[in-house]
């Protein structure tokens, strides 16, 4: 793919003319920023290598071919150029290229580099401190740090799908939190992003909470019990498994095997018909069903507005499930599908390692596979997405697989930019949870229990007396959320994970509120004083001083991988690394009181940079950070 460099000014300080170089490859997007005058410092040194390579050995190299990252702490140095990928492409001996690339770059580039050491294959170089103190002068007053410019690769993102017969609960909280979180990664680098949903508000776990309402609500409603909408129609899915239990087990009693009990049982019974006269448009039946789905989606903007969860676009099963058919009579046609003897509809895949797969049945109704075509085919239409993210549990990895197989097979061509991202189940210290069983912990709820946590755990800290009732109220809603978010998402998304209200809202742990009270406890810092006279160039760093400043310049680069990896975990160890950083420096080192003027125009600008990347990092999580504690 041929290279776009568009053009834009930062206005900030000497944030100048920046160039973007975007590549595609293996369906994960990379950006490479660079700078005219000032850049990253990571990018300054990838130029300086490529050029003393390219001198000093007559190779060749790009910037993107070279691996720059942070010196293991076991080494003397700042930053490491690993030499594996020159040594294998350009059989060298590795010591030999590292002490002429180290020997070179330090006489090329005196000012910039102060050392080096070669450790077998990584050679490490140690920078001069005004490089940093450059970077620090530059960028602790941009609001804009680890924003790339906007460009035109569009990316869909679909997470929530909840169902319409019962409220979002703890494993939707994961589901759209990674969702939103990506979201909001792919847009702070660049990419034109579209949040998607998808409401599954048919079929006949729908059609369970509609008969259970008929046979047992005697009329009632949200407005007349004073429920909320979607907990109130969870109540009757709940009901009808209940009743259709107690049917399957007097059914067996009456000398029925299992299964037959389960088939006959009257309330089942009744749910089907309700099925068969929804799809037939049955008027009495629609309008049950409309009115009972309102319920639900007034419920469920309630609680997307309390934990800021948002979409762009909002797809409903009912208007989408018809749209794949045609994918079949094309399938049919060109031989990707095969119609058995009884009429149903089926593709091959076993080539592929998996199975056979139905994608219409006997009668001409659709599954779930057709439906999923024919939203991707509408989703593309509208969009014109490169990539098409969906947030869906690991349960859901063979369905995924299928989808992307067949679109291939059809020679659609957004096929290859379909992505999974897969996650695991959330699950409780008790076990898993179930929904039929009444045992799923609703989002509400859990809401709810952690404000009261954090009520209580701040009220034992005891250093919120000059609060008034108001701003506590907001401060208990900012640490449980943040609690709650930052819990969920600190764990790499591929890991199934048990979650603990207690644990998470420790206010010295890996959690939520240690990083807002570390974000709080730098507000107070810069209340007293903010940077504004010259900072020296001449300062030294001290060691604390020098790994907080490091730590910060790789903020960007923490921001790629994220994205590459579609991870939001890498954030949220990051910030709350970043913290530990903030604390032990500042128990060190003290930033009003510093030793010198310099020294402390240096410790006001770096906890100010600390604050703005915290801030912003928590915020790609959907944390806010207090400004008070």
């Amino acid at each position: 793919m041929n290279p776009r460099i568009p053009t834009a000014t930062f206005s900030n300080n000497a944030f100048m003319e920046r160039k973007v170089l975007e590549t595609f490859k293996k369906d994960k997007w990379v950006l490479y920023l660079c700078a005219d005058l000032i850049m990253l410092l990571q990018h300054t040194i990838k130029k300086i290598l490529g050029q003393v390579i390219h001198d000093s050995l007559s190779i060749p190299v790009t910037e993107e071919e070279l691996l720059i990252q942070r010196t293991k702490a076991e080494f003397e140095g700042d930053y490491t150029l690993v030499l594996f990928g020159l040594v294998k492409k350009h059989k060298l001996n590795p010591e030999q290229i590292g002490a002429t690339i180290g020997l070179a770059a330090c006489q090329k580039e005196p000012n910039f580099f102060k050392s080096y050491n070669l450790v077998k294959g990584f050679l490490n170089f140690s920078l001069q401190d005004h490089c940093l103190l450059n970077f620090l002068d530059n960028t602790y007053g941009n609001s804009q740090y680890g924003k790339a410019l906007a460009h035109e690769k569009r990316v869909m993102v679909e997470y929530s799908s909840p169902n319409t017969n019962k409220p979002l609960h703890l494993g939707h909280l994961r589901n759209i939190f990674l969702g939103w979180s990506i979201a909001e990664l792919l847009k702070e680098r660049g990419f034109a992003v579209t949040k998607s949903c998808v409401v599954n508000d048919r079929g006949i776990h729908i059609c369970k909470s509609m008969i259970a309402w008929q046979l047992f609500a005697e009329g009632a409603t949200p407005a007349t019990t004073g429920q909320k909408g979607d907990h109130f129609v969870g109540d009757y899915y709940v009901k009808f498994n209940e009743a259709h239990k107690a049917e399957i087990e007097a059914g067996i009693a009456a000398g029925l095997t299992k299964e037959q009990a389960e088939k006959e049982a009257p309330i089942m019974k009744a749910t089907q018909q309700l099925l068969q006269d929804w799809e037939a448009g049955n008027q009495e039946v629609l309008a049950l069903w409309n009115r009972m789905n309102q319920w639900v989606y007034e419920g469920f903007d309630a609680t997307y507005k309390k934990i800021g969860a948002d979409f762009d676009k909002t797809y409903y099963e009912s208007q989408t499930y018809l749209l794949g058919k045609k994918f079949v009579e094309q399938g049919l046609t060109n031989g990707v599908f095969y119609k058995k003897e009884d009429g149903s509809i089926w593709i091959d895949l076993t080539p592929e390692g998996l199975d056979e797969k139905l994608v219409l049945r006997k009668d001409g109704t659709s599954v779930y596979i057709t439906q999923d075509l024919g939203l991707a085919e509408q989703k593309f239409q509208e969009y014109r997405y490169e990539q098409s993210i969906y947030v869906i549990a690991d349960e859901q990895n063979y369905h995924m697989k299928v989808l992307q197989l067949i679109l291939q097979k059809l020679n659609k061509p957004y096929a290859k930019g379909i992505h999974h991202l897969s996650y695991g189940m959330v699950e409780l210290p008790s076990g898993k949870m179930k929904s039929r069983e009444g045992t799923v912990v609703d989002a509400d709820d859990l809401i709810t229990e952690m404000i009261e946590v954090a009520r209580a755990k701040t009220e034992e800290l005891g250093k919120v007396k000059d609060f008034n009732t108001e701003e506590l109220e907001k401060l208990y809603h900012t640490l449980a959320l943040g609690a709650l978010k930052f819990y969920l998402l600190r764990v790499d998304p591929k890991k199934k994970m048990v979650f603990n209200p207690q644990e998470s809202i420790d206010f010295q742990g890996f959690t939520g509120p240690f990083i807002q009270y570390t974000y709080a406890r730098i507000q107070s810092i810069l209340r007293k004083e903010y940077p504004t006279a010259t900072l020296p160039m001449e300062n030294k760093l001290e060691k604390e001083e020098k790994e907080l400043l490091l730590s910060l310049e790789q903020f960007p680069s923490i921001l790629d991988q994220a994205v590459a990896e579609q991870n939001p975990s890498v954030v949220a160890t990051y910030a709350f690394t970043l913290a530990k950083l903030f604390n032990s420096f500042y128990t060190q080192h003290s930033i009003i009181s510093a030793p010198s003027d310099a020294s402390r125009q240096l410790r006001l600008r770096l906890a100010a940079l600390t604050a703005n990347v915290i801030k912003k990092s928590m915020a790609l999580l959907g944390i806010e950070v207090p400004n008070r504690m």
